[in-house]
């Protein structure tokens, strides 16, 4: 299945309203998970992935955010390279998420 290595804050939420199976990857520092998150979540520094690359399964459909959309982006062409074929990052990242969707989730 090709998809597009990116999808907006709506097609995300469409996708977890719809309670459909993917896995949520947040890749900002613990930091920043603390002051926000998008919850349920997994959680993943990007500076740890690829050590911790065998917690994730590359046949799952895996969403990836940061903050604003560049770290998310960057994980996700990584992924790619390493077989995952069903990887996204969340355009805008979790600051678009809190402006667009959810605006009890902290911006920072």
């Amino acid at each position: 299945m090709i998809m597009d290595w990116e999808l907006n804050a709506t097609d995300l939420k469409q996708i977890l309203d719809a309670d459909r199976d993917l896995v949520l990857l947040d890749v900002r520092e613990p930091w920043e998970r603390v002051t926000a998150a998008i919850e349920p979540s997994a959680h993943i520094p990007m500076g740890d992935i690829p050590s911790r690359l065998q917690e994730l399964d590359p046949d799952k459909h895996i969403v990836v955010y940061c903050h604003h959309g560049v770290r998310s982006l960057n994980v996700t062409s990584w992924l790619r390279q390493q077989g995952f074929e069903t990887v996204q990052s969340l355009r805008g990242g979790i600051d678009r998420w809190s402006r667009e969707i959810d605006p009890k989730v902290p911006l920072y």
